[in-house]
């Protein structure tokens, strides 16, 4: 509310016949001002949306009766895809180890492609095993990667030992510290 002051100032005539002025103030007083303010505030707290937490999709497999049926993987439409230091991927085809190759990160897609183009659509899985020298980031690359190449089952699981020493000693013969 604003408020005028009326009363007189007691200013000095300057002159004869000249009318004495009434000296004003004036004061504003903004407690309506800060209620609304604090009335936008809260409306726009309570109608903001919050930011939604984004997450994969997991999709988990049926219950079945007996528990061997339950991961069936036939061989031949098997991919392992092991991360590793140095930004490198291991990878072999069916359920063998020995027949370990190597690939970057930017290969992979092509190995994955192929695999997935010789193989039915609902036998073809793909297995992720990073190994304890792979970084959480070479992970996510490749959980990206099966996005990207729509691979519809796959699976992240624990590296066995025995892998690991395939991966360590290629990583030997190649010199990757």
């Amino acid at each position: 509310m604003a408020e005028m002051d009326t009363s007189s100032g007691g200013g000095h005539k300057k002159g004869p016949g000249v009318k004495k002025r009434k000296k004003l103030s004036t004061r504003v007083d903004l407690t309506p001002m800060v209620d609304l303010g604090f009335l936008l505030i809260t409306f726009f707290i309570f109608t903001t949306t919050m930011s939604q937490p984004t997450a994969m999709k997991l999709f988990l497999p049926k219950d079945v009766d007996k528990p061997e049926e339950q991961n069936k993987l036939k061989e031949s439409a098997a991919l392992t895809l092991m991360p590793s230091k140095a930004n490198m991927v291991y990878y072999y085809e069916g359920l063998d180890p020995s027949k370990l190759q190597q690939s970057t990160f930017k290969g992979i897609r092509d190995i994955v492609l192929d695999k997935k183009r010789r193989t039915d659509p609902k036998d073809f899985m793909v297995i992720l095993k990073p190994t304890k020298d792979a970084t959480y980031k070479n992970t996510v690359d490749v959980l990206d990667e099966m996005t990207i190449d729509g691979v519809k089952r796959y699976a992240l699981v624990d590296i066995t030992p025995d892998e690991y020493k395939f991966v360590e000693a290629t990583e030997n013969a190649n010199g990757i510290k």
